[in-house]
């Protein structure tokens, strides 16, 4: 059987406690917004837990944080924060183009620059994604990704119809980040990755709001960071290729720290969420067809439980006795919705 049967995401609980450790010590600093230490942790697994239970109406407080795993092993993690900025000003720099001319010269300057905003404030934010290396090639990062979007889809009420997900920039082996050393430091005596102890996953709204709030020409920052600027540390280059297929923009915003691309879109244009559709769950209800992986997920929000299934890709209706449910467990309603995948995945594991 393919590794791909075996894959369920579901909401993080209080037993996940130790693989999440795993998870937040093995990535670099700067690049993960899971925290590392214990107690932190913990309590963003508690606040996650809350969120899916609460049946309250949805504050934009909360945060969801959801775990994938393969044969009860976790392998990976995502999270979704309802509204960016809850507590503070979500700060990013704005990419723009000023025009600076002078007739009498016949010169005309396009030049690139960078304005501090928080245009972003109250956007729904991906957050969290790590998935094991061993894991990269496959078919997990795309369930572990796109899931989100459906879950955001299936209860849009407690979400902003905008979503965003930051994605860290260029970071050396010793830990410099060029945009950071060219712009942040200049008004903080501390390096980039004191910075982001400093933060250590908190808002970074206190560091902008000591930044200069006039515009960045790019043409006088160093030749490195000018690259810099919406580039991708590597470990990001999987999450974001996903997201650009899902049809995020990545021109317009990117973090004020280290410069890294900051995407944005909306909810309902996203690829994942314009094909998504409702199975009837039908006893002995057969399809027929080539079959293509599809992400299949439930419509519970407390109980939330997505998976792959290969299903015809014109199916109207699943049967209760399909193998998805040995991982989504008892047919939790009258549907099911699903989505399918990239046809470039069909040849992935």
């Amino acid at each position: 059987m393919s590794p791909a049967h075996d894959l369920l995401l579901r909401p993080v609980a209080p037993e996940d406690l130790p693989a999440l450790e795993r998870i937040a010590a093995a990535t670099a600093d700067g690049i993960s917004s899971l925290p590392e230490d214990r107690e932190r942790l913990r309590e963003r697994i508690e606040r996650s837990c809350q969120a899916f239970a609460s049946e309250d109406a949805a504050s934009g407080e909360e945060t969801y944080l959801f775990v994938l795993e393969e044969r009860g092993r976790v392998i990976g993690s995502s999270g979704i924060a309802a509204s960016a900025g809850f507590h503070d000003r979500f700060y990013s720099y704005r990419n723009e183009f000023v025009v600076h001319a002078s007739a009498a010269l016949g010169v005309s300057q396009r030049l690139h620059t960078l304005h501090l905003c928080h245009d972003l404030t109250g956007v729904t934010l991906l957050t969290s994604f790590y998935i094991e290396p061993a894991y990269e090639a496959g078919l997990a990062p795309q369930l572990l990704s796109r899931a989100r979007l459906l879950f955001i889809a299936l209860f849009a009420e407690r979400f902003n119809s905008r979503i965003a997900a930051e994605h860290p920039g260029l970071v050396d082996a010793q830990g410099h980040s060029p945009f950071w050393d060219a712009v942040g430091r200049r008004f903080f005596n501390m390096d980039y990755a004191q910075a982001e102890k400093v933060v250590g996953g908190r808002s970074k709204a206190f560091i902008a709001d000591l930044m200069p709030h006039s515009p960045v020409y790019v043409p006088l920052l160093p030749e490195a960071a000018q690259f810099a600027i919406g580039q991708l540390h590597p470990v990001g280059e999987l999450p974001f290729g996903i997201l650009q297929d899902e049809g995020f923009d990545a021109d317009t915003y990117i973090d004020i720290f280290d410069g890294g691309p900051t995407v944005e879109g909306r909810l309902e244009l996203l690829r994942s969420v314009r094909q998504a559709r409702r199975l009837a769950l039908r006893p002995g209800a057969l399809g027929l067809g080539q079959e293509h992986w599809h992400l299949v997920c439930t419509e519970r929000r407390r109980d939330f439980r997505a998976s792959l299934a290969r299903l015809p890709a014109g199916v109207q209706e699943l049967s209760p006795e399909h193998r998805v449910f040995e991982r989504l467990g008892p047919p939790p309603g009258a549907s099911v919705m699903v989505s399918p995948l990239d046809a470039v995945q069909e040849e992935l594991r």
